[in-house]
């Protein structure tokens, strides 16, 4: 499977291919950036490694090499500026996120191809390329909560000293502010966590994941190893046609009350994109807080520019 990564030669695009890279299951890897030489030197360095780690092509090359991808990630985006408004924020990203979308509709890139958006707000854009490209629904994608969610899992585990990977917890609806944890389910290794840990610490750890990406943000400039390893979680979902069950971003068609918008609920990934967003039980405060995350996104999308 051909993967391309816009935004390439930045520090979430650079490190979602070097996860893709050490697992070895995508074939090629294709990284484009507005700094064509900063995504050839990423290139260059991933290939340097390639010896020790798989059997892959990876390269750099302009939107043209991108037209036969059968997955085109997109994590290109700018930053928060000093006394910058969310919204002024957001409709700047929206006017960079339109000119990538023309420039893969001028590529001619094919029409089965996914298009995974990682972007922020990824909500909003997740929306926005499928109606800005007039792109079958079930082919978008965004990252969405994965990264919430691992956050949350990883945190949780830290507080408890339980095995990470046998931490289940969800985080669902926005990404952002409207977040909503589901405790309803939470568990680790089969016992619910609701019973391990008090209502006090549950409020404590979901701040912290809350909080995570601005607390990396001011102790080292960015994200990166956490939101490549998430990343390469869905793609590998849809390179092996795994059909996991992820809190990826989707067209919403009426899951908990809510339509039109993209947010995180349970869905199944595979070969196709979306399989199929599920609703699973929840308790009502968790469903509201979905519908929340509804309502802000939409609210948002009125006021765009």
């Amino acid at each position: 499977m051909k993967t391309a990564i816009i935004g390439g030669g930045g520090r979430v695009g650079s490190n979602a291919a070097y996860a893709l890279q050490c697992a070895g299951l995508v074939r090629e890897i294709v990284l484009n950036d507005v700094n064509a030489d900063l995504a050839a030197g990423e290139a260059l360095d991933l290939m340097q490694g390639s010896s020790l780690i798989a059997d892959q092509t990876i390269t750099a090359g302009d939107m043209s090499a991108l037209a036969d991808a059968d997955v085109v990630c997109i994590t290109a985006g700018s930053r928060r500026k000093p006394d910058e408004s969310r919204l002024d924020l957001v409709n700047r990203n929206v006017s960079i996120f339109k000119g990538i979308l023309d420039d893969l509709r001028a590529a001619n890139l094919r029409r089965d191809a996914i298009i995974f958006v990682v972007s922020n707000p990824v909500d909003v854009l997740t929306r926005l390329a499928i109606e800005h490209l007039d792109w079958q629904p079930s082919k978008v994608i965004g990252l969405g909560t994965v990264l919430d969610t691992a956050r949350f899992c990883s945190l949780i585990a830290q507080a408890k000293n339980y095995p990470a990977t046998q931490v289940k917890a969800l985080i669902l609806g926005e990404h952002g502010d409207a977040m909503a944890p589901i405790w309803s389910s939470a568990s680790v290794a089969g016992m619910a966590l609701t019973k391990l840990l008090s209502v006090p610490e549950q409020n404590e750890l979901f701040k912290r994941t809350q909080g995570s990406g601005a607390e990396v943000i001011r102790r080292k400039g960015g994200a990166g190893y956490a939101v490549g390893a998430s990343i390469a979680e869905v793609i590998h979902s849809i390179a092996l046609d795994r059909r996991r069950i992820l809190p990826v971003s989707s067209r919403m068609t009426g899951q908990y009350g809510v339509r039109e918008v993209c947010l995180s609920v349970p869905t199944v990934v595979g070969r196709e994109g979306v399989l199929e967003a599920r609703e699973i039980e929840l308790w009502p405060k968790e469903v509201a807080g979905i519908q929340a995350s509804g309502r802000a996104l939409q609210d948002t999308w009125q006021k765009l520019g």
